[in-house]
């Protein structure tokens, strides 16, 4: 049984003031530098870029290496949306028989399967009995260098 947790499971996060930060109008090369503009297109507050829903948006923080070919890594923070439905192809914050984890949601044969993004992980099959909540879908992952 796949069922998707619509309530909240996280207390959602009063509305807070934004936190508008300078957007240069510049482009950065990732080869040789070029001169910097003085110019300041306009002020940027990443929650409109990455939170879409914010009542049903929680933040978590990862550990292990089983996602490293998705781009995540132990240590990064994801961005989850309760909000969207989770289908197949989807990364989600999943919890099979009590255990969370956050795995690519897939179909074989019928069957759920959360598959991990490193080929040294095995895939969780959800087996008959077995129940699986998906407490969202991830939509970003904050990563730190």
């Amino acid at each position: 049984m796949v069922r998707l947790v619509k309530e909240s499971i996280v207390p959602a996060t009063p509305k807070s003031s934004p936190v508008n930060l300078p957007l240069f109008n510049t482009l950065v090369p990732a080869g040789f530098p070029s001169p910097a503009d003085d110019y300041i297109e306009k002020q940027l507050d990443l929650n409109a870029y990455l939170i879409r829903h914010p009542a049903a948006t929680f933040f978590v923080r990862v550990t292990g290496d089983s996602m490293l070919k998705a781009g995540i890594h132990s240590g990064d923070i994801l961005v989850v949306d309760r909000s969207l439905e989770p289908t197949v192809g989807k990364i989600v914050i999943a919890v099979v028989n009590g255990e969370l984890t956050v795995k690519r949601l897939q179909k074989q044969r019928g069957r759920w399967l959360l598959t991990p993004g490193n080929d040294a992980c095995q895939p969780i099959p959800v087996e008959d009995g077995a129940e699986l909540e998906i407490w969202g879908v991830v939509t970003t992952v904050i990563h730190f260098v």
